[in-house]
């Protein structure tokens, strides 16, 4: 498939995600004005759209916070983003016809996440059984020494994986560098009490 289709398939996914934000988010804020009586159901999704079209112009805070460090955009690829696609698609359509309420937002970057993880995996599972491979073809031809030998490497490769750690340990100073963290240190000046 060339690049040109596959990018209009994962736009065409993009706007079936949207679709489904749309209903699912109306569902989630009508949901209370509906089953008291207070809306009409065909008023409480009239609002519930223009508000969403209004809402997709004023703000893109979701869609910066993504872009802003959580997500290394290099590593980006149109397949990661189709795959987060349809698993959100697949949650949003779960949760709504189990009557579940959740946020449209949170599935896309757990589809996010899912669909960088399927990327990787493609490399490591391959890459796992090759090591497993090799370790036991040692073990099996090398016997007490081979198995000492896989033993002595994995040791070290377990202790180098623990210095390459140490060496920048996450803190609340880098875990995500792009933004910026006030943290109040002084109590409020006045604080009133509920009398």
């Amino acid at each position: 498939m060339d690049h040109i289709t596959f990018l209009v398939i994962v736009i065409v996914t993009a706007l079936a995600f949207d679709f489904t934000n749309g209903f699912h988010d109306t569902a989630n804020a009508m949901a209370t004005s509906i089953a008291t009586g207070a809306l009409a159901p065909r008023t409480a999704v009239l609002i519930s759209g223009v508000r969403n079209v209004i809402g997709a112009f004023l703000s893109t805070e979701v869609a910066r916070t993504i872009s802003g460090g959580i997500v290394n955009d290099t590593l980006v690829s149109p397949g990661m983003i189709f795959a987060g696609l349809v698993g959100a698609i697949l949650w949003n359509l779960l949760t709504w016809l189990a009557g579940l309420p959740s946020s449209s937002s949170h599935a896309l970057f757990g589809g996010g996440v899912a669909g960088r993880m399927a990327v990787a995996w493609t490399v490591t599972l391959p890459a796992a059984a090759l090591v497993g491979g090799l370790a036991a073809a040692v073990v099996r031809h090398g016997g007490d020494l081979g198995t000492a030998a896989v033993a002595l490497v994995g040791v070290a490769l377990a202790a180098g994986i623990v210095v390459i750690s140490h060496r920048n340990p996450v803190h609340a100073h880098n875990v995500n560098d792009a933004r910026e963290v006030s943290i109040r240190t002084e109590p409020p000046a006045k604080v009133g009490t509920a009398a």
